[in-house]
């Protein structure tokens, strides 16, 4: 005699329409206005299912993002061999993001719902480029001797990605420049 597993099982049709709806409402309405409720008639699902799977919208997000579905490896930075210049469009390319209504509506969201979720903040962090890739292209920009043998990377990567958010927090608008300036405030001015 076999036992199975106890519990429902996780389909995954199901899961992929609630995680499709998911997005597609917090593009729509936005973190605070997502409700599981919405989500489970989006999707077709039982709000039940969902709740099984997942706590609150907080995970639900968080495992979006994992999926590459919110902010899907969009802004990682290039490596044209001048750290800076990379680091100048990475920054542009975010601001651009921010610049249009429904990419500053996600932006926001995603820092509501990193606000009560520690997994929504963490994989804000790394869709950014925070842990990693960002890091990594700073670590190359210490190799070409760009960037001092001694900078702190992790910080570094961090305090550009803080800058963004206080940014599309503040919705301060770009001036001309204003990536050069950030890059060279964070990494300091060796030219």
């Amino acid at each position: 005699m076999t036992t199975g597993r106890r519990g429902a099982r996780r389909s995954e049709t199901a899961r992929v329409a609630i995680l499709a709806a998911t997005v597609r409402l917090f593009a729509t309405r936005g973190y605070d206005h997502l409700s599981i409720e919405g989500i489970a008639a989006e999707a077709g699902v039982a709000k039940q299912t969902i709740y099984r799977w997942w706590p609150s919208k907080g995970p639900l997000i968080a495992e979006c993002m994992l999926e590459g579905m919110l902010l899907p490896g969009r802004f990682v930075p290039r490596d044209t061999g001048d750290v800076r210049a990379d680091l100048a469009a990475w920054l542009d390319a975010i601001f651009g993001f921010l610049i249009d209504p429904t990419g500053e509506s996600i932006f926001r969201s995603l820092i509501s719902a990193a606000a009560e979720n520690v997994e929504v903040g963490v994989r804000l962090r790394d869709s950014l480029g925070a842990a990693s890739s960002l890091v990594e292209r700073l670590g190359r920009g210490v190799e070409a001797g760009q960037i001092p043998p001694d900078a702190p990377l992790q910080e570094v990567s961090e305090a550009l990605v803080g800058a963004v958010i206080v940014r599309a927090l503040s919705r301060t608008p770009l001036a001309p420049g204003d990536p050069e300036r950030l890059v060279d405030a964070v990494i300091g001015v060796h030219r």
